[in-house]
């Protein structure tokens, strides 16, 4: 099993949406990145746990803990004109990116901010703290997964 940070805009896909979604579960779509595609294709499975975070806001950080509850699977969306996500590229039998459904189990008590994570000396070496990190969907070793969950408080839904 592997451990994964997923990036959301909140202004696009929000821990309040995810929470007013029918079961609390979501496919995970719109990646347009290959290596983040590579990963839900290849290495994200029923099972993992993800920490959702949110990006570009005031306030950056992680705010939930998901469960992938759908393996890799091409994205739908990709093929739909009406979609912002649509890929003119790919066709039904050529489809290029691939999406997850996940599945809320946790928000945490408070956000844990950005701010936070860079201060923390057992954080150091995290994709997601490197300068320049646009990656939307992070590898999170089981080391760091253990200090991040010791650093939150989960209040279950």
């Amino acid at each position: 099993m592997a451990q994964w940070l997923f990036k959301t805009e909140p202004s696009e896909f929000s821990l309040e949406d995810l929470l007013a979604a029918p079961g609390r579960m979501t496919r995970w779509e719109g990646i347009r990145n290959y290596q983040a595609r590579n990963y839900l294709r290849d290495a994200v499975r029923i099972g993992d746990p993800v920490f959702l975070y949110h990006s570009s806001c005031r306030e950056p950080g992680i705010v939930g803990l998901m469960e992938v509850v759908r393996a890799g699977y091409p994205d739908p969306t990709c093929l739909d004109p009406e979609s912002p996500y649509y890929d003119p590229r790919s066709t039904p039998e050529r489809i290029r990116w691939y999406t997850v459904d996940v599945r809320l189990i946790a928000r945490l008590s408070a956000p844990l901010p950005l701010r936070t994570l860079r201060q923390e000396r057992a954080l150091r070496g995290f994709q997601l703290l490197r300068r320049g990190n646009r990656l939307s969907i992070i590898p999170v070793t089981q080391t760091l997964w253990q200090h991040l969950m010791e650093l939150t408080t989960l209040l279950p839904l």
